[in-house]
């Protein structure tokens, strides 16, 4: 009977202390609602050639140039995007779990998106 409640009182106290840890809070963000799915309109060729826009060149590196960060994020481009033109900023989804430990840097970018998948603002932290 002792030999037993040892044992209990032993699983407890291990599985109390297998919660603990330095992991600090996670941070959830917003669901945002799911799209409808329209049905595909059919291909049109364009009567004429279209020029491709030429991507903008990747910034390296945090975001120290908060301005014209702005002005990227005003275009509403979509994650892949954003990924080409900050390479070393890391971009975290609604619906991304990721943990909130405090960064000054600007290396963390937390978007919010529209119903399309387009980046519309968001914060970093």
């Amino acid at each position: 009977m002792r030999r037993s409640l040892l044992l209990l009182s032993l699983c407890s106290i291990s599985a109390l202390l297998a919660g603990c840890g330095n992991k600090g809070p996670l941070y959830m963000p917003k669901a945002t609602p799911a799209a409808t799915v329209k049905p595909a309109a059919p291909a049109v060729k364009p009567a004429a050639t279209a020029t491709p826009v030429a991507a903008p060149a990747p910034v390296h590196g945090f975001v120290t140039d908060t301005t014209a960060f702005d002005t990227f994020i005003a275009t509403h481009p979509t994650p892949d995007q954003f990924r080409a033109a900050y390479p070393d900023v890391l971009l975290v989804l609604p619906g991304t779990v990721a943990t909130r430990e405090f960064r000054s840097n600007n290396s963390r970018y937390f978007a919010e998106l529209d119903a399309n998948g387009r980046i519309t603002g968001g914060k970093f932290m």
